[in-house]
């Protein structure tokens, strides 16, 4: 008697079929898990409010950080311990601190995450402290995980005869495993009959050759929503979906050529172009312009006998340069090569490169987006 297979298996076996194509046709091609995310996979940002103790007298100054003490006299009361009213305390091993981690999806109550701890204080250094029983919370105010544990600390730091030597970070630090899982978070990739890839980048050409691979592997499973989103049919039963999934992040696809680009950094002077950038031709003069002010103190000598007091008066200068920017006749280009051979013929340092493409741009010049970071 022959056995009947069920539709969305012959689905995911279609889909391995693909995977073996796709790889061996497209030696250029990337991952799809390295393009696109599916929806609904997600890490969410946990916080919480802890105190750092067994610090070696580096911890907050409790005059200038009120909280520290009332975190202290908070945390005792809860633990049975009553302090007489007006008590001062003078803590030196004793930090509060900002705990922060990343809940990965799929997480179940039990697993463990890691956490960084921050000093939110004039505490010194955390080096050899321990977090103390924090709640974490999400941005829905619920607690998904307790941290707890010993701080490892990369930074050193020593002082002897007046000069402090530091090395890295000392008011912050990281407990590997130091938070216990005790809530999870729903997803809703197990849910309905479709799952949603969704790119990291949007462009209508790379979510048009995502929908042809899948749909090459596996026909008449995906379609495109937008530039970002792809509905792709999936199996209801877990087991196979889990398959499915996997598969499907395995598959080739050659992503569309980008968008023109030029990465400005005002603060840095650094400057990033990809290779699709082009030039047109132009004529481009850059000259640098100085400007110096100085103070030269004189000494205002009164006369004899004229009942004066000598004073010291300072005496400025300003002094303007410009220097003589020439004009050059920049080529055009049509490749990153010819564009930055063009670019250095000009002689600018990036600071000076970054007005000039500011004004390429504003000329029609510069064949590409220019975006500031």
């Amino acid at each position: 008697m022959p056995r009947t297979v069920h539709p969305f298996l012959r689905l995911v076996l279609a889909l391995v079929v693909g995977v073996g194509v796709f790889a061996s046709s497209s030696a250029s091609a990337e991952r799809l898990k390295d393009l696109a995310s599916i929806g609904g996979v997600r890490q969410n940002q946990l916080i919480g409010y802890g105190l750092v103790v067994g610090l070696d007298g580096s911890g907050d100054q409790t005059t200038q950080t009120p909280f520290t003490v009332q975190s202290i006299i908070n945390m005792l009361g809860n633990l049975g311990i009553t302090l007489p009213p007006g008590q001062s305390l003078q803590l030196k091993n004793v930090a509060a601190v900002m705990v922060t981690a990343s809940l990965p999806p799929f997480a179940r109550p039990g697993q463990q995450i890691d956490v960084t701890v921050s000093s939110m204080g004039n505490a010194r250094s955390l080096k050899g402290g321990t977090l103390v029983m924090t709640p974490l919370k999400g941005a829905d105010g619920q607690i998904y995980a307790m941290a707890q544990g010993s701080l490892a600390v990369s930074g050193v730091s020593g002082a002897a005869g007046g000069t402090k030597v530091t090395i890295n970070h000392l008011s912050a630090g990281r407990i590997p495993g130091g938070a216990t899982v005790e809530r999870a978070v729903a997803s809703s990739v197990g849910q309905g009959d479709s799952i949603f890839v969704e790119l990291n980048d949007s462009d209508f050409g790379t979510a048009q050759k995502v929908v042809d691979a899948i749909n090459a592997a596996a026909p008449g499973s995906a379609q495109a929503l937008d530039g970002r989103r792809i509905q792709v049919r999936a199996p209801e039963d877990l087991n196979q979906r889990v398959a499915f999934l996997g598969k499907l992040e395995g598959l080739d696809v050659t992503p569309a050529q980008q968008a023109a680009k030029v990465i400005v950094n005002s603060r840095t002077g650094s400057v990033v172009m990809n290779q699709k950038v082009a030039l047109q031709p132009c004529a481009v003069a850059h000259g640098s312009l100085t400007v110096s002010v100085s103070e030269n103190p004189e000494v205002s000598q009164p006369g004899a006998l004229s009942g004066g007091q000598t004073a010291v008066v300072n005496k400025g200068t300003v002094d303007i340069k410009q220097e003589g920017g020439a004009l050059f006749n920049i080529k055009g280009g049509t490749n990153l090569a010819d564009v930055v051979k063009a670019l250095n013929a000009v002689g600018a340092n990036p600071i000076e490169l970054i007005a000039i493409l500011q004004a390429m741009k504003a000329s029609g010049a510069l064949r590409a987006e220019l975006e500031v970071i």
